[in-house]
C-alpha cells in the first residue's frame, strides 16, 4: 500500500492545552522550519512514509486558507520521495468555532475540501488522509478531563458523536475532490484488566473492552448509529495507535500494566482482535516508547507484526511516532526522550541527534522482514496474501 512498511510520525498537536496555553508541536520541533532536512534524513534511513500534520488552525484563518505550510510539506514530500499521510485535524481547530455547533461540521468539510483540492493540484496519487485524529481519546481529553479545548466535563460521548460526524462529512469532502483517495483513521486500541480483588467490575470491564474503545470506529463504518453516514468505506483503514501505557487495570489509567502482568495481551492478539472485528486493512499508526527502551521496543514491536505478516492478515505499515523527541504537551520545559532522533538546543536551532540503539533496531527489523515479501530499505514488494485479503 506505502512505499514503505515503517512511517515516520511527525507529531503535530495544536491547541489550547491543560495550562490553557496554545501548542503546536510541528513549530516547537522546528519541523516546520526543518522539514526539508528532517524528510532527507528520513528517506536515508530507508522510511518513505510520514504520518505529518496540516494544521486546521494556520490553514483555517476564518477569512482566507493559507497553504503556505502545506506547501511546504508538498514540496519536501515530492523532492524526497516521501508519500505523506495527511493528518488534518490534530486536537486544535480555529478558536472562533463551537465545537459541538452545527458550523464546526460545515466549516471542517470546507477545510477538507480545500486541502484536498490544494493537494490535487500539486500531487499526483496516491493520496492519504487521517480527518480526524484520535477522536476517542480527544472525546476524552476534551470533553471529560478538560485537558484540551473546549475543556468541558461530562461531556465525551457528545464529543466522541460530534468528531465522527466530522470525520464523515470531512472524508466526503475530500473524496468529492479526490474520489481514490485513502482514508487512515487512527484511534488508540486500548484493554483493561479486572482488578484481581474486585471480581465485580468483570460486566463493566467488559463493556469497555467491547464496545467502548470501538465506537469511534463503529460510527465510522456505520456499525454504530448508521444514521451519521459513515460505511465501511468511510472507516477503510484502521490505524492502530498503542504505547506501553495502552493496558491498565480498571479504574487505574496512570499506572500501565506491567509487562510481566499475565492480563496483559501482546500487541498481535489486539491486531487480531481488530481484524476479526472490521476485516478491513490496517496500519499501526503510533507505536513507541521514551528513553533506554526505545529499542527494545522496536525489536519487540517488529516480532508481533511479523506474526500478523505471517498469517497474511493486512498489517501495511508500522509507524514510530514520534520519529523525534517533543515537548510535554502541558509543560512545554519538559521534553520527551522518544523517538529515533532527541532533539538538542545548540545556537543553530534543535539538532537531530540518532538515537544509536534505535536505529541498530530498526535497521534489523527492515532486514527481518525481508523474507516476508520487503527489501531492506523498507520498500514493499506485492504479497499474494494482499491481494486475497484486500
Amino acid at each position: 500500500m506505502f512505499r514503505s512498511f515503517f512511517i515516520a510520525g511527525f507529531e503535530s498537536a495544536t491547541g489550547l492545552n491543560q495550562r490553557l496555553q496554545w501548542i503546536d508541536q510541528i513549530s516547537a520541533t522546528e519541523h516546520d522550519r526543518r522539514i526539508d532536512r528532517d524528510y532527507a534524513m528520513i528517506s536515508k534511513i530507508g522510511i518513505h512514509v510520514a504520518r505529518d500534520g496540516v494544521r486546521w488552525p494556520l490553514v483555517d484563518t476564518g477569512r482566507k486558507y493559507n497553504f503556505s505550510s502545506l506547501d511546504l510539506l508538498l514540496s519536501a514530500s515530492e523532492k524526497h520521495g516521501v508519500e505523506p499521510i495527511y493528518d488534518l485535524f490534530h486536537y486544535g481547530y480555529p478558536r472562533d468555532l463551537d465545537i459541538f455547533s452545527s458550523g464546526f461540521i460545515e466549516r471542517f468539510s470546507s477545510y477538507c475540501h480545500a486541502v484536498a483540492e490544494r493537494i490535487k493540484f500539486f500531487t499526483d496519487p496516491p493520496h492519504y488522509f487521517t480527518p480526524v485524529n484520535e477522536p476517542s481519546y480527544f472525546a476524552w481529553a476534551a470533553g471529560d478531563a478538560g485537558r484540551f479545548a473546549p475543556h468541558t466535563f461530562g461531556r465525551s460521548f457528545e464529543l466522541k458523536i460530534q468528531l465522527a460526524r466530522a470525520a464523515i462529512a470531512g472524508i466526503d469532502a475530500i473524496r468529492s475532490v479526490l474520489p481514490r483517495a485513502r482514508m487512515v483513521n487512527a484511534d488508540p486500541l486500548c484493554r483493561v484488566a479486572i482488578p484481581r480483588n474486585r471480581p465485580d467490575l468483570s460486566e463493566e470491564v467488559r463493556h469497555f473492552n467491547e464496545n467502548v474503545v470501538f465506537e469511534s470506529w463503529d460510527m465510522l463504518s456505520g456499525r454504530l448509529f448508521p444514521e451519521l453516514g459513515g460505511s465501511p468505506s468511510h472507516l477503510d483503514v484502521v490505524g492502530i495507535n498503542y504505547y506501553w501505557t495502552n493496558q491498565w487495570e480498571h479504574s487505574a489509567p496512570e499506572i500501565p500494566l506491567a509487562p510481566e502482568d499475565e492480563r496483559k495481551w501482546p500487541l498481535q492478539d489486539l491486531i487480531r482482535w481488530v481484524w476479526h472485528r472490521y476485516r478491513q486493512p490496517m496500519v499501526l499508526t503510533e507505536t513507541a516508547h521514551v528513553g533506554k527502551n526505545r529499542g527494545p521496543w522496536i525489536r519487540q514491536a517488529t516480532f508481533e507484526v511479523e506474526e500478523i505478516l505471517n498469517e497474511g492478515i493486512p498489517l501495511k505499515g508500522l509507524c514510530l511516532y514520534p520519529i523525534l523527541g517533543m515537548p510535554e504537551w502541558h509543560d512545554q520545559s519538559s521534553w520527551a526522550r522518544m523517538g529515533l532522533w532527541d532533539l538538542v538546543q545548540t545556537q543553530r536551532g534543535l539538532a537531530r541527534v540518532p538515537h544509536r540503539s534505535s536505529h541498530r533496531a530498526l535497521r534489523d527489523a527492515q532486514h527481518r522482514l525481508e523474507g516476508l515479501g520487503f527489501d531492506p530499505t523498507g520498500i514493499p514488494r506485492t504479497l499474494a496474501s494482499d491481494r486475497r485479503l484486500l
